[in-house]
């Protein structure tokens, strides 16, 4: 079955599906397989949940014409997101980078939502399969879509654009994120770099933060850009106001209080709100959906439990990010205060070496108690009353004593599960 037809029988369904397990009436449910599985065998069980058609890729389990057989599920399922978004001709903006990513994405959805309707990437299924999950969630109702991208080595986003074809395109930022996988970051910054390439080959729109000497210069040639910048009058200026706790900005006489913690922030801030006024949402609309929006999913999550504060950091973590959360906190002004720090992952032959640095910047800084858990963080070599050190999370429970009037900074790679810490407290 060619990709067209496909498609037909695709309009006619809800939505797609590729987890058995989900599977609610009227899916078309791709059967995608991995090393570990067989997603084929799982194509009649998502039929008798209700799917209306399984996609799949071994004759063996062709049993009816609900199942449809492809040579390959999971390049069918790209072909059939590119050709959806084509059918649409809708206006999609990508964005990558290495830190904050998600909370980006979020922001300018709900920015961009005060005057389209909008569709953005749910959660972070950036990949190569959430990426054409999120395109074909989009309909004709959806006037701008948001496509976040996520890639962990060369020539991943290329790949990804290639599939959503973007027309705009941000990248937040190139940090020590992946350098297992990029080999660098000198890699990181040539595998980010491949959105720029696509959008200036195809004579696209970009997005800037002209303050970040990286980007302003590899877009310096370049015309068809919009950018902010609190120094530079060849863009729009966005101010920065402060951040204690919460990121105030200003702009065009407009005070801003975002509901996010540490000046790093500011930067996705800023990009949401250039975004707005690029698509011309009003000044007061960009406001009132900045001051609206609450980080969740354990991004910058202020909570207080008893008498402590926690700054639930949890979702993920690298060395960009461990320093300006760090240094975020130093700067506070609350008494006691407790950093509990987990391993970082996919660092590669710079793993040690990333974990002794963010371990003695941590202990250099103005904070009381420094709590290091994970193979790599107890293998630091750090001599300091302050700073504790666990191999292992199990171990780190067993010896927790309570923690009473103390401000937390809780933060370490997804793997890790941090948040875990608040069932202690």
């Amino acid at each position: 079955m060619n990709i067209e037809s496909l498609h037909k029988l695709f309009l006619d369904c809800n939505t797609v599906s590729t987890d058995s397990r989900k599977v609610a009436e009227n899916n078309m449910f791709f059967a995608l397989s991995g090393d570990n599985f067989n997603g084929n065998v799982f194509a009649q069980d998502a039929l008798k949940k209700g799917a209306t058609y399984a996609i799949i890729d071994d004759k063996d389990y062709l049993t009816s014409d609900k199942t449809i057989l492809v040579n390959d599920s999971l390049k069918t399922l790209q072909a059939l997101a590119n050709y959806h978004r084509q059918y649409l001709g809708l206006k999609i903006i990508a964005l990558t980078g290495s830190n904050g990513k998600t909370t980006t994405k979020e922001l300018i959805h709900t920015v961009l939502s005060q005057k389209y309707n909008t569709t953005a990437t749910i959660g972070n299924l950036n990949n190569h399969i959430g990426v054409p999950l999120t395109l074909l969630s989009m309909t004709k109702q959806t006037e701008i879509g948001i496509v976040e991208m996520g890639a962990n080595h060369q020539k991943e986003i290329e790949f990804l654009c290639q599939i959503a074809q973007p027309d705009y395109g941000y990248i937040t930022n190139f940090g020590k994120a992946h350098l297992e996988g990029f080999g660098g970051v000198e890699g990181v910054i040539k595998g980010k770099s491949e959105l720029y390439e696509y959008l200036v080959t195809n004579n696209k729109h970009i997005f800037l933060n002209a303050d970040d000497a990286i980007q302003k210069e590899k877009l310096k040639h370049y015309i068809k850009k919009f950018g902010f910048s609190q120094n530079d009058s060849n863009y729009f200026k966005i101010e920065f106001l402060g951040a204690n706790p919460f990121v105030t900005l200003k702009i065009e006489d407009t005070k801003i209080q975002s509901n996010l913690i540490g000046e790093y922030n500011f930067t996705n801030l800023s990009a949401a709100t250039i975004i707005g006024k690029y698509f011309n949402v009003k000044i007061d609309a960009i406001k009132k959906a900045i001051e609206s929006y609450i980080p969740t999913n354990n991004r910058s999550q202020i909570i207080n439990k008893g008498n402590n504060t926690i700054i639930l950091d949890a979702y993920n973590a690298n060395p960009s990010s461990m320093e300006v959360a760090l240094k975020h906190f130093s700067k506070q002004e609350q008494n006691n205060k407790i950093a509990i720090l987990g391993d970082m992952f996919e660092l590669g032959n710079s793993a040690s070496e990333e974990h002794q640095n963010i371990a003695e910047f941590a202990n250099s800084l103005n904070i009381d108690s420094i709590i290091l858990i994970g193979e790599h963080f107890f293998k630091a070599n750090i001599n300091s009353s302050k700073v504790k050190q666990y191999q292992t999370f199990e171990e780190f429970k067993a010896k927790f004593k309570p923690i009473t009037n103390s401000t937390l900074l809780i933060k370490g790679s997804r793997g890790m599960a941090l948040e875990r810490v608040l069932e202690l407290l």
